[in-house]
């Protein structure tokens, strides 16, 4: 494969892999990331996971608060390079910038396109009972995510694969499908396909989203705790305190209990709550205060008095 003269773009450890390979294979001429993020009580700077990785490679790091910067685009312009490739960078990409490498811009993203476009891919993949996702590297244009697609890989979701699985699975198959991207276009046997059919667009995440519904069926609840899990999580009300949920377990009993109600509380067999159309199983909660642990485990610590009944 020829080596490239690349930039890389990306800020989250989902990107890293693809850092790692591409710098692997081709000449990493630099890297460009958000600017670090206050972060914990003391809100101390920290970098992101792909500067962190660029400095221990020594790689160059740029961290433009916008990519639309007149000085950012003409410090990438006077680096010449053969490609840009773009992992979960965080910003959209103006035009000239798009224009700068030679054989353009290449995106790894993390869903089946034309299905997913936008922030947050693999949760509402999951949230939405996906039974399949997966990875696609397109050549980037103006729009959201709408550039030509490239090849694809496939990532199964299971009835009970959390978004945590998808991130990790995905980020690792998208590695080896941008090298095989790079090896195609340096052979000349890439092929581009323009999307068409149906596109849906996956919002980024915020703390409201996670709020749970007990109208809605176990299935769909299900879905969303899974979906959310490591974050924002999903999370629930009982006597006005905030309880998260972060696992559960389909029963397939039906129950004509209000939705929301606690059916039981058992030390050793668990706690289940009524679902629009079903009992649901919670494995493991947080309750104020209180680290993540399995539902056994907190109620053999913590009285809860039945009856009772949860509230979105």
């Amino acid at each position: 494969m020829r080596s490239y003269r690349a930039i890389f773009m990306g800020t989250p450890d989902f990107a890293v892999p693809c850092l790692a390979a591409l710098h692997a294979a081709c000449d990493v001429i630099g890297v460009v990331t958000q600017p670090d993020k206050p972060r914990g009580r003391g809100q101390k700077l920290v970098p992101s996971p792909v500067k962190s990785w660029a400095g221990k490679h020594g790689l160059p790091v740029w961290q433009p608060e916008k990519a639309k910067r007149e000085d950012f685009i003409a410090c990438l312009e006077e680096q010449k390079p053969d490609v840009i490739v773009v992992v979960a960078f965080g910003q959209i990409l103006p035009q000239r910038v798009l224009d700068i490498p030679r054989y353009g811009c290449i995106n790894v993203h993390a869903s089946l396109l034309p299905r997913y476009r936008g922030a947050a891919p693999m949760q509402w993949c999951v949230i939405n009972g996906e039974e399949k996702t997966g990875v696609t590297t397109m050549f980037m244009d103006a729009g959201l995510d709408t550039g030509d697609m490239l090849l694809k890989a496939e990532f199964p979701i299971g009835t009970d694969t959390t978004f945590e699985e998808v991130h990790d699975g995905l980020m690792n198959l998208g590695a080896g499908l941008l090298i095989e991207t790079l090896e195609q276009m340096s052979d000349g046997r890439l092929v581009r396909t323009p999307q068409t059919g149906e596109s849906n667009y996956a919002p980024m995440l915020t703390k409201e989203t996670g709020r749970i519904d007990w109208q809605k069926s176990a299935q769909e609840i299900h879905n969303l705790v899974r979906g959310l899990d490591s974050w924002p999580g999903a999370y629930t009300m009982l006597a006005g305190k905030t309880y998260k949920i972060w696992r559960t377990c389909l029963t397939a009993r039906d129950t004509m209990a209000e939705p929301g109600t606690v059916l039981a509380a058992d030390k050793k067999k668990g706690l289940f709550v009524a679902a629009g159309d079903a009992e649901l199983e919670i494995l493991e909660l947080q309750a104020p205060g209180k680290k993540r642990m399995r539902a056994v485990d907190y109620l053999n610590g913590h009285d809860f008095p039945l009856p009772a009944r949860f509230e979105g």
